[in-house]
This record gives structure tokens, sequence and C-alpha cells, in this order.
């Protein structure tokens, strides 16, 4: 399990490799606690996302809180199982899923 972030201009992409579950909250919060409440627009790129729980869908709305208003989190590049459970969810509604 990894989780990373890049960041360009005001855009934060954050990608989480293998398990996102509760045993990421911590590498996943350093991720982007540190950045300016409101201003930076989040990219979470699940390329590399194995499995996600309930737990990662907490974060995600943690992270919405977080970013800018004005511009939807990004959840892209999720596999077929993963993009199921986040329609399943409504995350398709608070979210732009690719």
């Amino acid at each position: 399990m990894a989780v990373t972030s890049t960041q360009t201009g005001d855009t934060v992409t954050i990608q989480v490799i293998g398990r996102f579950d509760f045993a990421t909250h911590r590498d996943f919060l350093n991720a982007y606690k540190d950045l300016p409440r409101g201003q930076k627009k989040f990219v979470v790129d699940l390329s590399g996302t194995e499995y996600m729980d309930s737990s990662a869908m907490g974060m995600l709305l943690q992270l919405r809180e977080h970013g800018d208003k004005s511009q939807p989190v990004e959840l892209i590049n999720g596999n077929e199982g993963i993009r199921e459970i986040l329609r399943i969810a409504n995350f398709d509604k608070l979210f732009k899923v690719a």
C-alpha cells in the first residue's frame, strides 16, 4: 500500500496503490492536510488501487470538504469493480468519476 501526491499549479493528484482501506488513512490524510483548505483541486488516481472499502469512501468525503468547493474532486482510472462501488454508493453524484 502506498499513497503519493504531486502538485501541478492548483491541482493536487493523489495516487493510491494497493488496498484503499483504513490502513491508508494516515498516509492519505498526510497527502493533503498541510495544503490550504478550499484552495486546491484534487484528483485521486485509482489506477493502482486493487480494493476499496467504506473507510476509503469516508476518506474521500473528508478530502471533498478540504478541496475547492467550486471544483469537484475527480476520481480517475478506477477499475470496473471500484467504479461499480462508487456508482452504488452514489459517489458519481458527489465526485467527478472518470
